[in-house]
């Protein structure tokens, strides 16, 4: 097997010999990456592959492109793919196609080449480098087929990029084990589904459902039983705790511990991702100490927090907000879609449903020394970048508001233009005014995702409008500033078309920037692993940022592929990079 230590040495000639067949038919991006010698790590090595083709220009990109056979194409069939390639085909099944799936996938190359003017490229090999399904690919290719040309021409490149690191795995002998498990304890979770959804496919888990606490049993389980956790419980809001004792709790001192986690339950229709994968990380860290006979000096607390998404009830970070003590009681009253309160759901599964239990979990912050959390970007930041992880420098503040317009229902075709009291367009101008306002200032993001005309019908004036506002940013100050500017625009729109208005917040979050001294160890591991530090906010909330609230916290951002889409089932993360968070959380945890 090749090792690092034959290419550091190499001269240019033999290096790119040694990596022939990892870029198909194109020796130049080896010979480029040469200069960048010697190589600390192979991740290092892959940016110093990404970098090249970068710095190539669109000619050369395209060249690599065209240099690719088709899937199930001509050069299947006259079996003269590379080596490569036809390993590649071949686990994906592609030389087993029935005839259906050949015709098929002919059709599908023949559209796409049409359209783009290149071959189609995918890493059949999939996130976990086993093989994608032939039905996984032609509807990945279907999908495509619909993209903008500029996209596809980036996205042919970042498969170029994922098919190499699988190939340059194949050459070092190295295979992600921690990444392989982690995205198999992804898959196995996202066998519950709640009803409905189940049914159709779909993953959704929602808070105390039957699926969210066969999650819970899981992940007690798979805590215990597989990474030797010392203690697992399922906490008074169905959290699942686990603690792996620090050499100094064993010999009675009580050293601080490290928090960490994340959320397991999903948004509707969601991915397998979002949250998870900040549970199972460290999952995989405390399974690699015991499996060691090694203790760290702190103790790790893992907590799977029970809900975040506020999908169920009108609360969110019910999980983490119980720990930081700050649970309200009122929510325990509400009633969800189907009139079951949240207390009384407690009790259904076997919780207390009441508040003394609850604000016992609340934790003293002088117990630990922070909290950090794993979590995939959910954005196409780091997927554009070709980079596997990220650190976040602060989680975005947030607020969010319900409104309703009130105008005059009247006829579509007899009520002039200039006499018209229409809701849906005063709506409409003030989700432009959003758009522009969010956009004329870096790290602010203003949406509207709900808009809705109630009983509307085709040929009737709009007499009301309902809609959401979310406006999120870095900074409290630029948040607010924007959130009083929209307002302020909002009724100056009512009051120039005779509306009326009412605007009811439904969520407030400060921004929470991480601390230095926890954004800094993250940094450090992240350049352990010989990658570039990129920092980057986070422009979706996360458990951290109520952890934030009573001790320090810094989060690590994994890259997702699919163009980074979350809260969707295509959200997707591959082994190898899985594999470098965890071990970017091991030397975190080890360099405390």
């Amino acid at each position: 097997m090749l090792t690092l230590h034959q290419l550091n040495a190499a001269g240019q000639a033999e290096f790119t010999a040694l990596l022939d067949g990892v870029y198909e038919h194109s020796p130049w991006i080896a010979e480029a990456a040469w200069t960048q010698r010697p190589f600390a790590s192979l991740a290092a090595l892959e940016w110093a592959l990404v970098q090249a083709l970068a710095a190539a220009g669109r000619d050369k990109q395209l060249a690599l492109i065209r240099a690719h056979p088709e899937l199930a194409g001509k050069a299947m069939v006259a079996k003269t793919l590379t080596a490569e390639s036809t390993n590649e085909q071949g686990k994906a099944g592609l030389t087993d196609c029935t005839p259906e799936e050949f015709a098929k996938l002919q059709q599908l190359n023949a559209d796409y080449n049409q359209r783009f003017g290149w071959p189609f490229i995918l890493a059949v090999r999939g996130p976990r480098g086993q093989g994608l399904t032939r039905h996984e690919i032609i509807a990945t290719f279907e999908r495509r087929l619909a993209g903008h040309p500029d996209f596809e021409f980036a996205e042919c490149l970042r498969h170029i990029h994922r098919i190499a690191q699988i190939r340059l795995n194949d050459k070092f002998g190295e295979s992600p084990a921690d990444g392989n498990l982690v995205w198999d304890w992804a898959e196995r979770l996202a066998r519950h589904s709640d009803p409905g959804f189940a049914a159709q496919g779909q993953l959704t888990v929602t808070y105390l459902t039957d699926a969210h606490r066969a999650c819970a049993a899981d992940l007690v389980q798979w805590m215990g039983a597989e990474c030797g956790f010392d203690d697992v419980q399922i906490d008074a809001v169905g959290n699942v705790v686990g603690v792996y004792n620090g050499s100094d709790d064993r010999n009675g001192k009580q050293a601080p511990r490290l928090l960490t986690g994340s959320h397991y339950d999903t948004v509707r229709n969601g991915g397998k991702y979002d949250g998870r994968l900040g549970i199972f990380v460290p999952m995989a860290v405390v399974r690699a100490l015991h499996r060691a006979g090694r203790r760290l000096r702190h103790g790790l607390e893992v907590v799977a927090f029970a809900e975040e998404e506020g999908q169920r009830y009108k609360a969110t970070f019910l999980g983490s907000g119980a720990l930081t003590g700050h649970f309200d009681p009122a929510w325990l009253e509400q009633a969800d879609a189907d009139g079951v309160t949240m207390g009384a759901a407690m009790r259904a599964a076997g919780l207390p449903g009441e508040m003394n239990a609850i604000n016992a979990l609340a934790r003293d912050p002088a117990r630990y020394c922070g909290f950090v959390e794993v979590h995939i970007e959910q954005g196409p930041v780091l997927n554009e970048m070709n980079l596997p992880l990220g650190v976040v420098t602060s989680i975005n503040g947030g607020v969010r508001y319900l409104v309703e317009i009130t105008g005059q229902a009247s006829h579509a075709g007899t009520t002039p233009m200039d006499r018209r009291r229409d809701a849906a367009a005063a709506a409409a101008q003030l989700l432009l005014y959003l758009e522009q306002r969010a956009g004329a200032v870096p790290d602010l993001v203003g949406t509207v995702g709900l808009l809705n005309v109630p009983a509307g019908s085709i040929n009737v004036v709009p007499g009301a409008c309902r809609f959401s506002l979310d406006i999120r940013a870095t900074t409290d100050a630029v948040r607010d500033s924007c959130e009083r500017d929209t307002l302020a625009e909002l009724a100056r729109i009512c009051k120039r078309r005779g509306l009326q208005y009412t605007a009811e917040m439904t969520m407030r979050a400060p921004a929470a920037p991480s601390a230095p001294a926890w954004q800094q160890r993250w940094e450090a591991a992240v350049q352990h692993l010989g990658l570039p530090v990129y920092r980057m906010p986070s422009g979706a909330g996360h458990d951290a940022m109520k952890l934030h609230e009573v001790m320090p916290q810094a989060m690590l951002f994994v890259r997702g592929q699919n163009a980074g889409i979350s809260h969707n089932p295509l959200e997707s993360t591959a082994n190898d990079d899985i594999e470098l968070a965890v071990r970017a959380f091991t030397h975190l945890v080890e360099h405390l």
